[in-house]
C-alpha cells in the first residue's frame, strides 16, 4: 500500500478591504449579478464575475428551472459565455457569491462539482490557471487555481488511452 496526501492552500480573509482594488471589483460585480438571478424556487441566488485575459468581465447568475437537472449554475453560464464571444481568450479570475433571503450568505461558496470540472476544462485548455475569489458576508476565500479543488481531475488523459 501506498498513501499520497493531496494539499489545497486556501488563503482566507476577513474584510475584503485586504484585497487588490481588481479583486474588489469582481466580488462587487459577481453580488449584483447575484440579486437577479432566477432562483424562484431555492431562493438561493448566486453570481459571478468572470475577468478574461483581455480584461473583459463576464457576469452571470444561476438560472433554476422547475425542472431542477435543467437549471444552470452562474459559474458554467459564464464560462461558456466566455468560450462562445471570446473563444480564445483565457480566463484569469472568477469571483462567486450567494444571496438568499434578502442579504449575502455569511460563508463563501464553492462551485459544485459539475462547474469544477468546466472550470478545470477551461484552465487545461489554455494551460492557464483560474484565481477563484470566493466571497462570502463574513470572509473571503481564494484559490490560486481550479485543480486545487479538484484535486483527482478527469482530463483529457484517460479518453487518450
Amino acid at each position: 500500500m501506498k498513501i499520497k496526501e493531496i494539499k489545497t492552500v486556501i488563503k482566507e480573509y476577513n474584510d475584503k478591504s485586504e484585497l487588490s482594488a481588481e479583486d474588489i471589483n469582481l466580488i462587487n460585480i459577481a453580488r449584483e449579478a447575484s440579486k437577479k438571478a432566477y432562483a424562484p424556487y431555492s431562493g438561493f441566488k448566486v453570481g459571478a464575475a468572470l475577468l478574461l485575459e483581455n480584461g473583459e468581465i463576464i457576469e452571470a447568475n444561476n438560472q433554476e428551472n422547475v425542472s431542477y437537472p435543467a437549471g444552470l449554475c452562474a459559474e458554467r453560464i459564464a464560462i461558456f459565455y466566455a468560450g462562445a464571444k471570446y473563444p480564445d481568450v483565457p480566463a484569469k479570475a472568477l469571483a462567486l457569491t450567494a444571496f438568499k433571503d434578502h442579504e449575502f450568505i455569511d460563508e463563501p461558496v464553492t462551485p459544485c462539482g459539475s462547474c469544477r470540472q468546466t472550470l478545470f476544462e477551461h484552465e487545461s485548455r489554455f494551460n492557464s490557471s483560474i484565481r477563484l475569489i470566493l466571497a462570502g458576508k463574513k470572509k473571503i476565500r481564494i484559490v490560486d487555481k481550479v485543480g486545487d479543488l479538484l484535486p483527482l481531475e478527469f482530463d483529457k488523459t484517460y479518453l487518450e488511452r
